[in-house]
C-alpha cells in the first residue's frame, strides 16, 4: 500500500475554490484526467482501514488536491456514548490524509447500539444543545483538532423545540469553537418542507465560523397538493438552491464549495461543470470588490 505521504505544505485554509466528492466510480477518471477543481471531500468511513485500494487512491489524489473528510456515523445527536473505534479510525485517517477540514451531521442515527440508514433530525432545545455540545468537544478533544458540523436537511419537525436551527447552530460554535459546513441545498430543502424563509436563515448563521459549503440537488414531490423535498443528491443543483448559495456568498464572502453528488453519478465532466459554475459565482464576488 501507498503511505499518505505529504508532497506540499500541509493546507491549512485553502483557496476558495469549488470541489467535488471523490467516489469509487470516479477514482480511474479524477487520477487519470487530474480535473481543474479546488479540492476532493470523500465520506471518512470508506476510507477507514489500515490497507486496501481505496486508501491507495487516497493517497495519490491527496498529491494533488486538498482534501475533506466528511462523515455520517458519528451519530453526534445519539444518546449512545460515541464509537470509540469510530474516533480512533477517523483519527488515524486524519493523520493520514491531513485533510483542510474533518466533518459530520447536527444529527442521530442510533439508539441502543442499533442503527438506521437515515441522518434524522433533533430537537432543538437547551438539553439536547448540552448533550450535542458535550460530544462535539469529545470528538475534537480525541482528533486534537477543530470539527465542523453540518446543519441537515429535515422532514418533521419536533413541537417541544425551542431554540431556531440557525440559533442553535451559533451557540454550538459559541460553546465548543467547532466551524460550519452550510449545506446550501439542505436550507432549501428544510425551508419549503416547513415553510420558513431560507434567506432569513442564512441572514443568523455565524458568518465568520463557515468552513465550507455543500450544493446538491433534490427530489420534489407533492403531499397533499403541497411541494415536498427530498435531498437525495442525484441530479443537478436546483435553479432556486444556485440564487440561495449566490446569497449566501454574498453574505459570508467566498468560501470553499463542493459539488455533492451520491446517486445516479453522471461522468465526472458533469460535476466538474458544476464546480465551475460555483467557481464563477464566486469569482464575481472578486470582480465586484474590485
Amino acid at each position: 500500500m501507498q503511505h499518505l505521504t505529504q508532497t506540499r505544505d500541509a493546507p491549512g485554509a485553502i483557496p476558495a475554490r469549488t470541489g467535488v466528492g471523490l467516489r469509487a466510480p470516479h477514482y480511474e477518471a479524477v487520477l487519470g484526467t487530474r480535473p481543474r477543481v479546488g479540492f476532493l471531500e470523500v465520506h471518512s468511513e470508506n476510507f477507514f482501514g489500515d490497507g486496501g485500494h481505496a486508501l491507495d487512491v487516497l493517497a495519490q489524489a491527496r498529491r494533488d488536491y486538498p482534501l475533506s473528510l466528511h462523515g455520517v456515523g458519528l451519530s453526534l445527536g445519539s444518546v449512545d456514548p460515541l464509537a470509540d473505534d469510530h474516533l480512533r479510525q477517523l483519527q488515524a485517517l486524519c493523520y493520514r490524509a491531513e485533510p483542510f477540514i474533518v466533518s459530520d451531521h447536527l444529527t442521530w442515527s442510533s439508539v441502543d447500539g442499533q442503527f438506521f440508514n437515515d441522518l434524522l433530525p433533533l430537537p432543538y432545545t437547551t438539553e439536547a444543545l448540552d448533550h450535542v455540545s458535550a460530544r462535539i468537544r469529545q470528538v475534537q478533544d480525541r482528533l486534537g483538532r477543530q470539527f465542523a458540523i453540518e446543519n441537515p436537511s429535515s422532514y418533521l419537525e419536533y413541537a417541544h423545540s425551542t431554540i431556531a436551527e440557525p440559533d442553535f447552530l451559533r451557540e454550538l460554535v459559541l460553546r465548543t469553537g467547532c466551524a460550519l459546513l452550510l449545506d446550501v441545498n439542505n436550507v432549501y430543502v428544510s425551508a419549503i418542507n416547513h415553510g420558513f424563509d431560507p434567506y432569513r436563515y442564512l441572514d443568523a448563521v455565524p458568518a465568520g465560523h463557515v468552513a465550507e459549503i455543500h450544493l446538491a440537488g433534490h427530489t420534489r414531490r407533492e403531499i397533499d397538493g403541497l411541494p415536498f423535498l427530498i435531498d437525495t443528491h442525484d441530479q443537478p443543483v436546483a435553479d432556486a438552491v444556485w440564487d440561495l448559495y449566490n446569497y449566501a456568498i454574498r453574505r459570508l464572502g467566498p468560501v470553499p464549495t463542493l459539488i455533492e453528488w451520491d446517486s445516479a453519478l453522471p461522468r465526472l465532466p458533469t460535476l466538474v461543470h458544476e464546480a465551475r459554475r460555483a467557481d464563477c459565482l464566486q469569482e464575481n464576488l472578486y470582480d465586484l470588490a474590485a
